[in-house]
């Protein structure tokens, strides 16, 4: 709670400043942009890496090239959560965040937000998706069928690898009623929520759940680091890959102007930033088409995870 408030104090005082000074900064911006309708200055909010501490002073670098591009003032800052973020755009004070198939379709529905660039690799080896595990040497359970009436971990219920996308998997392909996946001997013996990666990968190689729900660059990382061995566990289905989170942009901005702001997102090819923030100097960021996240949504619908948002 106290970084969703530091968050709205932290919006709510640029939109104040915002405010309180586009009258002395109103003819500079205009002389620099001779695109009539351009806003002066936009907010761009990016949510917290925790695996990497670095990111918030990496990110100044994009910051600045966008503001460069562009030829106006571009603020940046940390928000705390995807809900806050999604209001903000609404109410007019955000105009860009980092968003997730599931944030991006509620700014959609509440924002017109529009789908921007993706930061996409060719190399395979960060396909994003989750592995569906069991022990090592567990001769029942071989095959996404044998996971049936098994002790299955779970991250948590906000987790798009460690829930949302195993679970859609799971009711997508053996047609099972969503709203009882959980519910103990409906098809597991009974269901629990490990809350993080490393407790369900430890917990399936350690014996305390039979299988469990594992993005799979967790599991590549943890053998790299020596916390488990690689006979360990195996790996008995997968998810399709998830989509990487995506930029998104304010429907209500002048169409000239987001189409500038996808151009300048892609000119941007600092490859420390990439290495820092996507372990990958090759990865760029990658115009895409609004049906990007369909079969992410698609799959959220089927777990019956948009009814909220609908509503």
């Amino acid at each position: 709670m106290n970084k969703i408030s530091k968050f709205f104090l932290t919006v709510g005082l640029v939109s104040t400043l915002a405010a309180c000074g586009n009258e002395g900064s109103s003819s500079s911006a205009s002389a620099n942009t001779e695109n009539k309708g351009w806003p002066e200055e936009i907010t761009l909010v990016q949510m917290p890496n925790e695996n990497n501490p670095q990111a918030a002073s990496l990110h100044t670098q994009l910051r600045e090239h966008l503001s460069e591009e562009l030829g106006i003032k571009v603020n940046e800052l940390e928000g705390g959560s995807y809900a806050v973020g999604i209001e903000a755009m609404a109410s007019g004070n955000l105009d860009v965040m980092l968003a997730s198939p599931m944030s991006y379709y509620q700014a959609k529905e509440r924002a017109g937000a529009e789908l921007l660039v993706s930061p996409q690799t060719s190399s395979e080896k960060h396909n994003y998706y989750t592995a569906f595990i069991t022990q090592g040497d567990n001769e029942k359970i071989n095959s996404m069928e044998d996971l049936k009436g098994t002790n299955f971990a779970f991250v948590n219920a906000a987790s798009s690898s460690g829930y949302l996308y195993p679970k859609g998997t799971l009711v997508q392909e053996f047609d099972l009623d969503p709203d009882l996946v959980e519910q103990s001997d409906y098809f597991f013996e009974n269901v629990t929520f490990s809350e993080s990666h490393p407790n369900s990968l430890m917990g399936v190689a350690m014996g305390d759940f039979e299988a469990a729900a594992v993005a799979a660059s967790v599991i590549d990382s943890m053998i790299e680091a020596g916390n488990i061995k690689e006979g360990d566990i195996k790996e008995i289905g997968r998810t399709a890959d998830i989509p990487d989170a995506s930029y998104i942009v304010r429907g209500d901005l002048p169409d000239d102007f987001k189409e500038s702001l996808k151009d300048a997102f892609i000119s941007f090819e600092n490859e420390e930033y990439f290495e820092a923030i996507h372990e990958d100097p090759k990865t760029r960021f990658v115009a895409v088409e609004q049906d990007y996240y369909d079969p992410a949504i698609e799959m959220l619908d089927a777990i019956n995870a948009l009814e909220e948002v609908q509503e």
